[in-house]
């Protein structure tokens, strides 16, 4: 790599790079979670603050020759683990016993969204390998001069890890969870992959819906506006509120507001009680033209059975109709694998900056991704299809 070829800049707001530039070396990636808009709206909206421990720091590499930009590294320097959803307690315990300062930390991610396909973003025809080695020399050149410990990404595309692991980035392997089409043509032939008893327990669940009088409106473009998305908020809110100090109440009233015009993106299952024109409970989601994504929900009183028909079952329904290779229904929950959800490897990244730390973590990887994947196995085979 001939680092001679470029030059670094770093600026602290989306804000600061044009819109249009974001969308060009954006567009192959298809992912609704690393746009422009959505980046600048949690922005915009104080979620993402220096002052909510998410600090936004974007690495720009420039070729030398013609000042041309060639490539985006949006990174976060952050003084706390939350929003992640990679659970590094451990790590930060062995920080602590090594008398080293954990945070603050460089993390690579879209900020609260668990949403595989993380990765710098690049000027068509660019030398992807050589800017990338350029900008995560920089970073780590950061990282030292700042006496940040750790440099780490999250969520990563597949593809694009290559390059981490090429420069030394040792990977953490966690669970998630993922519906994939098997070409259904209905929510009867969904089900059909079940057998008997767990047919039966779906069709039960859904009918107890019916039978409170309950019906669910699907919302998506024209049908959303301010008014929906400050109710679904309230629901968000309220949800987070419920688990008190371990809710995961981050995103705020602004996000939701300014996020009409992310409208487009957005699917929203709204429950009604006796044809009341006021829900009762609201579930979010977000899609692409192949992939569907699992956010947020709420609910007024707890319905036996409505959380798995607002945030599982009519979006695969939901789906299935509209062709929809594959569902993530969002972090956490077991009761995932007995609804047909797969649970599938995710990897994150990481280069911690003193080597006994990094010594130690290394060789717990080794183990720890063995049993991970061992896990992965025995979920799978659980999940309650026809053998």
């Amino acid at each position: 790599m001939d680092a001679n070829n470029y030059y670094l800049e770093i600026k602290l707001s989306i804000s600061e790079i044009k819109k249009e530039i974001w969308d060009e070396f954006n567009k192959k990636n298809n992912n609704p979670f690393y746009e422009w808009n959505w980046i600048k709206n949690l922005e915009v909206s104080k979620t993402v603050s220096r002052e909510t421990g998410w600090q936004p720091l974007y690495f720009l590499a420039y070729k030398k020759d013609n000042k041309e930009l060639c490539s985006i590294a949006p990174l976060f320097l952050k003084n706390h683990s939350y929003g992640e959803f990679i659970f590094d307690q451990s790590f930060a315990r062995l920080a602590r016993d090594l008398n080293l300062n954990y945070y603050p930390k460089l993390i690579g991610m879209s900020p609260y969204s668990p949403i595989e396909g993380y990765q710098f973003i690049y000027k068509d025809k660019s030398n992807k390998f050589e800017v990338t080695s350029f900008l995560i020399d920089n970073i780590e050149k950061f990282a030292n001069r700042n006496n940040i410990l750790s440099c780490n990404f999250l969520y990563v595309d597949d593809t694009w890890s290559n390059y981490l692991e090429a420069l030394g980035y040792h990977y953490w392997i966690n669970i998630r969870s993922e519906w994939i089409t098997q070409g259904e043509k209905s929510f009867d032939d969904y089900l059909s992959r079940f057998n008997s008893n767990q047919r039966r327990n779906i069709k039960r669940e859904r009918k107890s819906i019916a039978n409170k009088n309950i019906n669910v409106k699907t919302l998506t473009g024209t049908n959303i506006n301010t008014e929906v998305l400050k109710d679904m908020h309230s629901f968000y809110e309220q949800h987070c509120l419920k688990w008190g100090i371990w809710g995961s109440k981050y995103l705020t009233s602004d996000f939701f507001q300014e996020s009409i015009d992310n409208k487009e993106d957005f699917l929203i299952f709204s429950a009604h009680e006796n044809n009341s024109k006021d829900p009762i409970a609201m579930s979010l989601c977000v899609k692409n033209n192949k992939n569907l994504w699992g956010r947020y929900w709420g609910c007024n009183n707890e319905i036996d059975n409505l959380h798995f028909e607002l945030c599982y079952y009519k979006p695969i329904e939901w789906a299935i109709a509209n062709k929809i290779e594959k569902f993530d229904p969002g972090a956490g929950g077991q009761q995932k694998r007995r609804r047909g959800f797969y649970a599938k490897s995710t990897k994150s990244f990481h280069k911690w900056f003193n080597n006994g730390m990094e010594n130690i973590i290394r060789d717990w990887l080794q183990q720890t991704n063995k049993i991970t994947l061992d896990e992965i196995e025995i979920e799978n085979n659980s999940i309650p299809f026809i053998k």
